[in-house]
């Protein structure tokens, strides 16, 4: 029996402890071929983004003395495409995009390079899926990974996802005796209070850190941020379909016409 390519890719780098997490966990199984084909520096909040206008290199990277994957002088969308057209003789059987440092709910997964690397295994027919943990400090990547393999193995015993459509893993940052269970979500509508710290360098020019913190604006046990602080693994399923088609008839009754 052929042994399931499983494409593994993120935004934080592929020296980043949560994408090793993820490939030693699936690395023990006999039944998978891990390729990994990751940027080869942080590329985080780079949303959607292709490189179009430069050439992209590409590295093989070596752990241990070991052949680990190869690293990308791009973005996490430029890594799969060029993994699925260049790189790989064979289209994946799944492709996961983690297991990212830090969480990706709510507005935020619109600037998420994770969820967008997914989105665009999504494009290519790949069943995709982005990983993520709610924490950015001393994270244990290890339950996380765990959990993201039996995904795997559920969508490879023919657990189809839907045309168009990824799932967005959320896991609270918590040993794995604390985690009440997995719910299924909707994308909530918290976000960022933008905050801008101004500065002076010391030719006198101005200049600005973005910071912020992350506010729930409602409080339903079903939308991902409020699943993930009660400690529940959170999964919304997302489509790249933006089309908002409950409108569709209020536009029409414009007749804006030419």
């Amino acid at each position: 029996m052929d042994k399931k390519i499983i494409l593994l890719t993120n935004d934080d780098g592929i020296e980043a402890e949560g994408l090793f997490a993820l490939y030693s966990a699936l690395k023990r199984d006999k039944n998978f071929d891990i390729k990994i084909v990751a940027p080869d520096k942080e590329r985080s909040a780079v949303g959607h983004a292709i490189t179009v206008f430069d050439p992209i290199s590409v590295r093989e990277e070596y752990r241990d003395g070991k052949f680990y994957g190869y690293a990308v002088d791009g973005t996490p969308a430029d890594c799969v495409k060029l993994a699925v057209k260049a790189i790989l003789n064979k289209k994946p059987d799944v492709l996961i995009s983690g297991i990212n440092r830090g969480p990706n709910m709510g507005e935020n997964i619109i600037y998420s390079g994770t969820v967008s690397a997914a989105t665009e295994g999504t494009t290519y027919g790949i069943p995709s899926v982005a990983v993520s943990m709610d924490n950015l400090r001393d994270t244990d990547y290890a339950y996380a990974a765990k959990f993201t393999k039996k995904i795997v193995k559920m969508v490879l015993n023919k657990k189809e996802l839907p045309r168009k459509t990824l799932l967005n893993i959320n896991v609270p940052d918590v040993p794995e005796d604390k985690i009440k269970g997995v719910r299924i979500t909707f994308q909530s509508s918290a976000k960022f209070n933008d905050i801008f710290i101004k500065r002076v360098d010391p030719r006198g020019r101005s200049y600005y850190w973005m910071d912020g913190e992350f506010v729930e604006s409602s409080n339903e046990d079903d939308e991902d941020y409020k699943a993930v602080k009660s400690n529940y693994i959170s999964i919304t399923p997302i489509h790249y379909d933006m089309t908002d088609y409950s409108n569709i008839e209020y536009f029409k009754e414009w007749e804006i016409g030419k």
